[in-house]
């Protein structure tokens, strides 16, 4: 784990201009790049194939100030908007030049990853409350920006960028999903511009010359000991803590414990090694935590805590659902229908199997569903008759959810334990300037070192929305990849 003298490397068992740990969306973005510069480029996978968390995921990149897709689906986006958006909706403390240069760079981002990627959307819009669209179309809302608190804040737009179905030919470390739509084409491209990877190789050191550059690293493959020599840097792009229970439990400490949504390989291990540097890190205690449920089922309820009390709108992103219920509410959460709402909610969704809800308790009057639920006495009821009052009149002035879909929740009654169905992700990591140059605990870059993706503080820094992750670190993996073939 410590810097490793490049004075004691035995020998050189590969060597590249651009050495890369990582084989995910970040790694994948940041390959690309530095062969588009002409930079000899080697990857080193920990898992037996590339695809990383991205591959197992939704596909959802975050997208926006006007790029070619929400054109065609007829919606109007600005840089300035979406940096509004972003600031208000990814927690605080947020880097202002990342967001400003993301916002203002996303429709050329989407261009390349269109044009020179190869990277296919459909140009149609989904509009129904769901965690991803259930056909092949390209754009969604994915964060909250069309529900309260956030068009006060700025314009609604979608920039939720879904890519469909193209050729594929190769086989992720993992099931078949949206995510791998975007990494095929990623790791194809690379292929062509004459990236080379290597799997079931775990980067555990880096190696630093007599002048504080970080000249290599050094691997684990099958039980042998690897040293790789990086001529021009070397990028981190290995994930973020979420498997680490050490790191969880010292830094993240609410998601001990809890399913992560990620994959196992994010082990925190590209953070750790920047710190052994002396590296920044930024937002370790900041985490995603999204909510297994359908959100067909979470619009046509009410939320309560587990005193009974509403918390947040339920028409928000299910994401800020999940993060609220967990984060602020000692995950003391359940979802309230009335059987209408069900019914409706079951014909209206097409979402997966584990995402559709049933009733973990059912009533026909809210004072024993509340009795069952376990809360004190009074609560719900008093709950449910201010909400059902205003829906009456189509408002909801306590929480503003949009007046669509409020009505009045009449028995029976049934209630869903959505605390259970929290799991998330962590999103701190080490501090990088808008290149991808890790930064030294004194500002300066570390010389020869870069990093991208979850092993970073991107763009979101407390809140989140569906596709930042892979919004930012194709944005920021490329920058960080070109910036190492140009050392």
């Amino acid at each position: 784990m410590r810097p490793i003298d490049e004075n004691t490397v035995p020998e050189w068992d590969a060597d590249a201009d651009v050495v890369i740990a990582g084989y995910g969306v970040a790694g994948a973005a940041a390959a690309v790049a530095a062969a588009q510069e002409g930079a000899e480029v080697l990857v080193l996978e920990r898992a037996g194939g590339w695809g990383g968390a991205a591959a197992l995921s939704g596909g959802f990149i975050y997208l926006g100030g006007g790029t070619a897709l929400q054109q065609a689906c007829g919606y109007e986006d600005t840089p300035a908007n979406m940096a509004a958006f972003l600031t208000a909706a990814l927690g605080p403390g947020g880097d202002p030049h990342k967001i400003g240069l993301y916002s203002e760079g996303s429709p050329e981002h989407y261009d390349w990853l269109t044009g020179t990627c190869a990277v296919a959307f459909r140009p149609a819009f989904f509009g129904e409350p769901a965690w991803e669209a259930y056909g092949d179309e390209g754009l969604m809302y994915s964060g909250g920006e069309n529900a309260h608190p956030f068009p006060e804040i700025a314009d609604p737009a979608p920039r939720g960028h879904l890519p469909c179905e193209g050729p594929l030919t190769g086989a992720p470390n993992g099931e078949q999903g949206r995510g791998r739509l975007l990494m095929e084409p990623l790791v194809r491209t690379a292929s062509r511009l004459g990236v080379t990877a290597r799997y079931d190789t775990r980067v555990d050191g880096l190696v630093v010359a007599a002048d504080g550059r970080v000249c290599g690293v050094r691997a684990r493959s099958f039980g042998r000991t690897l040293h790789v020599r990086a001529r021009r840097g070397v990028v981190l792009t290995t994930g973020s803590f979420t498997y680490d229970a050490a790191m969880v439990g010292a830094h993240t400490p609410r998601l001990s414990g809890r399913p992560g949504a990620a994959v196992e390989e994010h082990d925190g291990i590209s953070i750790r090694l920047g710190q052994a540097l002396g590296a920044q890190v930024s937002h370790l205690d900041a985490c995603e935590v999204a909510v297994g449920v359908d959100p067909q089922h979470l619009v046509r309820g009410i939320v309560v805590n587990a005193h009974g009390q509403r918390f947040i709108n339920e028409d928000t992103y299910a994401g800020r659902i999940g993060q609220a219920a967990l984060l602020n509410q000692g995950n003391g959460c359940w979802l309230v229908l009335d059987e209408t709402g069900f019914e409706e909610a079951d014909a209206a969704t097409r979402a997966a199997e584990q995402l559709r809800t049933a009733p973990t308790v059912v009533a026909e009057t809210p004072t024993e569903l509340a009795a069952a639920m376990g809360l004190p006495e009074g609560a719900l009821e008093s709950t449910l008759d201010l909400y059902n009052r205003h829906a009456e009149q189509g408002r909801d002035p306590v929480h503003h959810k949009a007046a669509a879909w409020l009505r009045p929740l009449k028995g029976p009654l049934g209630a869903v334990d959505l605390g259970p169905r929290t799991a998330g992700f962590a999103l701190g990591g080490l501090t990088t300037d808008t290149e991808g140059r890790v930064l030294h605990v004194d500002g300066a870059p570390v010389p020869g070192l870069y990093a991208a993706g979850r092993a970073t503080t991107g763009i979101a820094t407390g809140g989140y929305a569906s596709g930042a992750s892979l919004g930012d670190g194709t944005f920021f993996g490329r920058r960080a990849g070109h910036e190492a073939a140009q050392a």
